[in-house]
């Protein structure tokens, strides 16, 4: 069964699983089946669930029988098209451009990776798509699908790594 994940108004959805809904944040942009690095947008299809990546210092380890890691400050993961760690976890520091998977807020305190673009990547396609933790006014990622924390939790504790994420076009 999919976890599936529907847009309503950009950048609001509805991520549903096993017959529970709880709204989420998709990309700025809202939906695409034409995903490219940097457009703030969601890409439309469905994605295996590759692992989970949790903040120690702050929450609990997820329970979950999906592949679980504690993330640390030399976490990283590579969006530079021209990389040839591109959309792949790496390890700061690190010289091409990146994101830092250890952040000052909340968004990065529990994810779960998403099989996008990553069997082989293809440089401007888009890098990692994240389920993560959703700003309070579940405004627009830059097209990752973000869900409260707590929701997030929940979520996590009834998947497998069977489970894919569908997001589906409007």
């Amino acid at each position: 069964m999919n976890i599936r994940v529907k847009q309503n108004k950009i950048p609001f959805g509805t991520l549903s699983f096993d017959g529970q809904s709880w709204p989420c944040a998709v990309g700025k942009s809202g939906v695409t089946a034409d995903k490219k690095e940097g457009d703030h947008a969601s890409p439309a299809g469905v994605f295996p669930i590759r692992a989970v990546y949790f903040r120690a210092d702050r929450i609990d380890r997820p329970r979950t029988s999906v592949p679980v890691f504690e993330i640390s400050e030399k976490d990283g993961w590579c969006d530079d098209p021209s990389s040839a760690a591109y959309n792949q976890k790496i390890t700061l520091p690190f010289e091409d451009r990146h994101e830092c998977l250890m952040r000052e807020d909340h968004l990065y305190d529990l994810i779960v990776v998403l099989g996008h673009n990553d069997n082989p990547p293809i440089p401007g396609k888009g890098s990692c798509i994240f389920m993560h933790v959703a700003k309070e006014d579940y405004s627009g990622t830059e097209g990752c699908v973000a869900l409260r924390l707590d929701h997030l939790q929940s979520l996590l504790g009834r998947i497998s790594t069977e489970t894919c994420l569908e997001i589906t076009l409007p």
